[in-house]
């Protein structure tokens, strides 16, 4: 259950990330509704995720998830760069995350 709720802190991240973007671009109530309550929940899955994983752990693969998501948004939907350099390195941070879980 715990991996359950970290992959949905990891995912409420990106929810965050796609408020702090329509901040960027519209700054009206609903943008800010949609980042806090991104960030909030993701905490709360974090947190609960932490009572039984190591918070290093915790901590890297649900920065992980942000970041992977967060790039993979902006690159699919916002027009972001899709050089290959770019993809190698979310493939590496992926990487890691999946041997973070594998030695856990």
């Amino acid at each position: 259950m715990a991996w359950i709720s970290l992959i949905l802190a990891g995912m409420f991240e990106v929810v965050g990330v796609l408020g702090m973007n329509r901040i960027k671009r519209d700054n009206n109530a609903q943008a800010y509704l949609l980042f806090s309550s991104g960030i909030i929940l993701s905490f709360i899955c974090l947190s609960f995720a932490m009572k039984s994983l190591p918070m290093g752990t915790a901590y890297a693969i649900w920065t992980g998830i942000g970041t992977v998501g967060g790039a993979l948004v902006g690159m699919f939907f916002f027009g972001e760069s899709k050089e290959w350099r770019r993809i190698l390195f979310i493939a590496m941070v992926l990487a890691a995350a999946v041997g973070l879980k594998l030695i856990s």
